[in-house]
């Protein structure tokens, strides 16, 4: 399976096929959390009718995975029917919830509608720790409910943990309350700016002492101690591919209709209200000039030798530095705690130095 996933993603990158898209349905939501990257604009969201012409336009661009998400998609009064639409037209459909709304009769009918998996925020095992984040008194409670009753409707579930200075030292918890309920469970130590490039939410990262700790652990990085120092080349062999999949098979929709490479690089490439979807994909200057960055025309990273611990995130490359072709200094932290840990010799004690802060401002390229 994983040869054939691998072997789709190469196809859909070389054919320039949108193989997954993800869609906000809407920006409301029925949590306040401290590090979430949306922004509620005083535009009106994509109506149901819309929605259904670009999932059609979308689905005759080849797009295979669908991801609904928000804000809170339960908050849509038509999420069900997009979702029947959805499966009409053989979409693979993932949901990110906070599970605040579901009910048995709810779970039962997206077991029904073949919703592949549905993701749900869990912050800590600890309600004190959760509702922190949440800023919802009993979330954390009534989130666990609604994972349990999509898992005993038979719909996969996820826990996904973002982690932050108030909840790193939870992790292994929220890993245990996931065993219990015999659900998957994930872990993602990138906080990221916020969508109109506002870095408030970058002051909860975790240090990079914890990171270290998180890396550390086999279980969340299970390829932890398969590179040596001696396996580290002098110049990178990668240059000609692409630093990452947005824009070349993968994009995202927001709730109110701009089409961008990724949900984390808030570059407006056009609105499916104004064109057509697949006409933005494919001819969107914007678009285009996402598409055509190597990995050699990127300044800083290009040389790095710490790039086989790196997992560089253009798009917070570019609201933290407000450089699409620079380094993100998040993810020059990440790598760097990744090459001292598997004992790297090639990676200078200089550059394991505390980073310095990203720079405030909204870089040029987010303006609609």
């Amino acid at each position: 399976m994983a040869d054939l996933t691998e072997w789709l993603f190469e196809k859909s990158v070389g054919l320039g096929v949108p193989l997954s898209v993800h869609i906000d349905l809407t920006m409301r939501c029925n949590e306040l959390c401290r590090h979430c990257y949306r922004v509620i604009e005083r535009r009106p969201e994509l109506t149901t009718d819309e929605l259904k012409a670009v999932l059609e336009d979308v689905a005759r661009a080849g797009t295979l995975y669908l991801t609904f998400s928000g804000g809170e998609v339960f908050l849509r009064n038509d999420l069900f029917e997009l979702i029947e639409h959805a499966r009409r037209l053989r979409f693979d459909v993932h949901l990110k919830s906070n599970a605040l709304l579901i009910t048995k009769a709810k779970a039962e009918r997206l077991r029904a509608l073949g919703v592949s998996r549905v993701d749900i925020s869990i912050y800590s095992d600890d309600p004190a720790v959760h509702d922190w984040v949440t800023k919802i008194p009993g979330s954390l409670e009534r989130s666990l409910e609604g994972a349990a009753l999509l898992k005993a409707a038979g719909v996969t579930v996820k826990l996904n943990c973002p982690l932050m200075k108030q909840n790193a030292g939870r992790y292994e918890a929220v890993r245990g309350l996931a065993d219990r309920l015999g659900v998957l469970c994930g872990f993602d130590p990138m906080i990221t700016a916020k969508n109109d490039g506002d870095t408030a939410p970058v002051k909860l990262r975790i240090s990079r002492k914890d990171l270290g700790r998180v890396l550390q652990d086999p279980a969340l990085n299970p390829d932890l101690g398969k590179t040596g120092a001696q396996e580290i080349p002098s110049v990178r062999s990668d240059l000609d591919e692409i630093p990452c999949s947005a824009g070349h098979n993968a994009c995202y929709i927001s709730a109110y209709g701009d089409v961008q490479p990724c949900v984390a690089m808030p570059i407006a490439c056009g609105n499916v209200r104004d064109e057509p979807f697949e006409q933005i994909w494919r001819r969107s200057p914007q678009m285009l000039r996402v598409r055509s960055i190597r990995i050699r025309d990127l300044h800083t990273c290009s040389t790095c030798t710490a790039s086989q611990f790196c997992t560089r995130c253009p798009g917070q490359a570019l609201v933290e530095n407000g450089d699409l072709y620079g380094p993100s200094p998040a993810s020059c932290e990440h790598a760097l705690v990744g090459a001292q840990i598997a004992g790297s010799s090639a990676i200078p004690a200089s550059m394991l130095r505390p980073l310095a802060s990203a720079r405030p401002g909204v870089p040029a390229e987010l303006a609609h």
